[in-house]
């Protein structure tokens, strides 16, 4: 929570709020190729730090005089969510991305086990930066850390079928098969696969089980977390005071359901991106007048929240503050369609819908237009991609934007890889015998 103009905003012990800095500071840096910006300088903010009995405190905070490059300041937030707990985990601190579970670590022992996989993913990032900057010795660094948090999270969390949602103060399971409630939470199982670095076996088991307890397509609601919270004498925190299947307890989470898709997208499985990104499209909600009379919400925005449990379910919450319009954007345009930039050019890699066959798309730079042409005549909707570009075969599937104003033709063909060293690269199965 930060408030422009007056420079207000929360301090608090969430865990996962400075990671972000170095996450999207290295996806801004790999999608344009400027590193320069990673040299700004710029000043820290000034505050005491919170009383042993304050969770947290809304102040305005004032600039130091002491400045340093955004580099530093991306190095420093990974530094501070550098302790681990007993299970070699990231500590859950007063709340991870799911602020609602504050008091799963509020004795600071818990564990988050989808904050070990954004981890995994902002240091995979970060060492890029690092490279950029010429600090080998904090890529060395930084890639063991990540490697000892994968290692640690594969020995300690995963449950059998998918990964769990986090140990508490007392090392209790939490997202367990032996919980009655929050028994499976779909980020623990996306950013296994988003962080790059997760079992490919044990990814897919995990989405096929968030597949079949969390999507709900008679519903058309994607829930975070399945069961609600509701009778466990266990306190998670404040998720526990929403009705169940309201909001984070049980409901649709719309950033989360997202990143489900991302996450299918992400192991080639473009009908399960596909049948997500239609489910939080806030257009099918209004497919007729009695849909929207049901969902209640404009069918123009997205939606942050969708109700999960009667009498309510499939009534929308709030809208138009959400930051899962991004990630929606991103979910048709970057993970279906497969339109990444990379270094100012385009990345075309397609994870299609088999029924599809084809797309068009139009994408317009700064200084030119890519014009784009995709055909899947097998249907495999993600397979490898052969590509000419104004006519002339390319080498890999990377376009780069005409400087004169001008349109260039690009035109995809996906095709069946023919061996398994052709095939997509899934991450390599881990060995998780030796849990240090």
């Amino acid at each position: 929570w930060w408030h422009p103009p007056n420079d207000r905003g929360v301090r608090t012990r969430c865990s996962d709020d400075f990671l972000w800095l170095p996450y999207a500071t290295s996806q801004y840096v790999e999608a344009t190729g400027d590193a320069s910006i990673l040299h700004e300088e710029i000043a820290f903010l000034r505050a005491a730090p919170l009383l042993p009995d304050e969770d947290d405190r809304y102040a305005r905070f004032e600039a130091s005089s002491e400045r340093r490059t955004l580099f530093v300041h991306c190095q420093r937030a990974l530094e501070h969510g550098e302790a681990r707990g007993e299970h070699g985990l990231p500590l859950i601190g007063s709340g991870d991305w799911n602020d609602g579970m504050n008091r799963v670590g509020v004795h600071g022992r818990g564990e988050s086990v989808w904050l070990a996989w954004f981890t995994i993913a902002t240091i995979r990032g970060f060492t890029g930066l690092a490279a950029h900057v010429g600090r080998e010795d904090l890529v060395e660094r930084w890639t063991r850390h990540a490697d000892e948090l994968r290692l640690a999270t594969e020995a300690s969390a995963w449950d059998g079928r998918w990964y769990l949602r986090a140990f508490d103060d007392d090392g209790r399971k939490w997202g367990s098969a032996e919980s009655d409630e929050c028994r499976i939470d779909s980020i623990s199982q996306s950013w296994a696969v988003l962080s790059g670095m997760g079992s490919s076996e044990r990814a897919r088991m995990a989405l096929a089980a968030a597949s079949q307890q969390l999507i709900r397509e008679d519903d058309q609601i994607v829930r975070l977390l399945w069961p609600p919270f509701d009778q466990t004498p266990r306190d998670p925190g404040y998720i526990k005071a929403y009705p169940p299947g309201v909001r984070e307890n049980g409901g649709q989470y719309t950033h989360a359901a997202a990143w489900l898709g991302f996450a299918f997208a992400g192991v080639g499985d473009g009908d399960q991106a596909w049948r997500i990104f239609g489910i939080i499209n806030p257009v099918g909600h209004a497919a007729s007048r009695a849909d929207a009379e049901h969902y209640r919400v404009e069918p123009y925005v997205i939606a942050a929240d969708v109700a999960g449990v009667a009498p309510h379910t499939g009534r929308g919450g709030w809208t138009w503050y959400t930051g899962s319009a991004a990630w929606t954007w991103r979910l048709g345009v970057e993970a279906i369609l497969g339109l990444r930039l990379r270094n100012g050019e385009l990345l075309i890699d397609p994870c299609l819908p088999k029924a599809w066959g084809s797309f068009e798309a139009e994408i317009r730079g700064p200084t030119g237009v890519l014009a784009i042409e995709v055909e899947d005549p097998e249907h495999v909707g993600h397979g490898l991609v052969e590509m000419t570009v104004d006519g002339v075969l390319a080498t890999g599937a990377v376009a780069a934007f005409p400087v004169d104003g001008s349109t260039r033709h690009v035109r995809v063909r996906l095709r069946m890889p023919q061996s398994r060293g052709e095939a997509m690269e899934d991450p390599v199965p881990l060995d998780t015998t030796d849990p240090a």
